[in-house]
């Protein structure tokens, strides 16, 4: 095994995410503006088109991580017919799911069931696509909805907190079916698609639009909320530093574009896919 790896199994992977979360959430005005200023300048944020420029601007770190866009940063495009990227980010995967199962990395698969938890809505999406998109710190980290549809449920599942990057997909079996994420099932014009928002390391929790699920997730749960609609392109939540979204479609749905592929970089609005018919 991968020796960063076998140190992530090691550490204590909740402990950790919820002391330096605490830093994260302080609205101390000297910790707030050392970690703002730092983190701008190891990853060189341009902050143009975003919401608030200086440390001053935001109540937090997390609060500046967090940060919306500048209204037009992320046009849709004109054909309503066209799936968009829920986040800005990188395809680590995308393609179709066969028999039920979703590739990870070359030689690494995991199964549809155990990424949602089980269930009949599994079945439904064995034989579909999906994409799944990597947000590296230095992302955009709110997250929207790729196409137009009602939240029919969401289920919390917790897990370990293994970070998500290369390294980790190449050498952790079943990575995202192990780490805590919330799944989202909603109905669109085609059936009902998947959303998984999967956790990581140092990621203090999974913000949500709607009155719900707070991580960490202490026990599986499921939640049916009334009257949450989403247009495309519309925020769901944050999440409070970098992790991984799959989007996952059912057979015959929605056709990936071709310009899709692993590497592939992408944004909120960057059409993924065309809804069949």
């Amino acid at each position: 095994m991968h020796p960063f790896a076998l140190l992530q199994r090691l550490v204590p992977q909740h402990g950790l995410s919820r002391c330096l979360g605490a830093f994260a959430a302080s609205e101390n005005g000297v910790v707030k503006r050392l970690l703002i200023n730092a983190f701008k300048s190891a990853y060189g944020i341009d902050m143009t088109e975003f919401e608030g420029d200086s440390a001053a601007d935001f109540a937090s770190f997390n609060d500046f991580f967090t940060r919306g866009l500048i209204a037009g940063s992320r046009p849709m495009p004109d054909d309503p017919g066209r799936v968009v990227s829920p986040a800005d980010g990188t395809v680590s995967q995308a393609g179709a799911i066969a028999g039920g199962r979703l590739m990870q990395a070359k030689g690494r698969e995991y199964s549809v069931a155990e990424l949602l938890g089980a269930g009949d809505f599994a079945a439904d999406l064995a034989d579909g696509s999906f994409v799944a998109i990597y947000l590296a710190p230095h992302n955009y980290h709110r997250f929207h909805a790729p196409c137009s549809g009602q939240l029919v449920e969401s289920i919390e599942i917790p897990g370990r907190l293994f970070s998500v990057n290369g390294v980790t997909e190449r050498h952790v079996d079943r990575l995202f079916a192990r780490n805590e994420r919330l799944v989202l099932r909603i109905g669109a014009s085609f059936g009902e698609y998947a959303m998984v928002l999967v956790g990581a390391m140092i990621v203090a929790s999974i913000r949500v639009t709607w009155p719900g699920p707070v991580s960490p997730y202490r026990r599986q749960a499921s939640r049916t909320p009334e009257d949450v609609v989403f247009d495309r392109g519309d925020e769901v939540g944050a999440f409070l530093l970098g992790s991984t979204i799959i989007v996952l479609f059912p057979d015959g749905a929605v056709d990936l574009a071709n310009d899709i592929a692993h590497g592939s970089p992408v944004q909120v609005g960057t059409t993924i896919g065309t809804v069949v018919g």
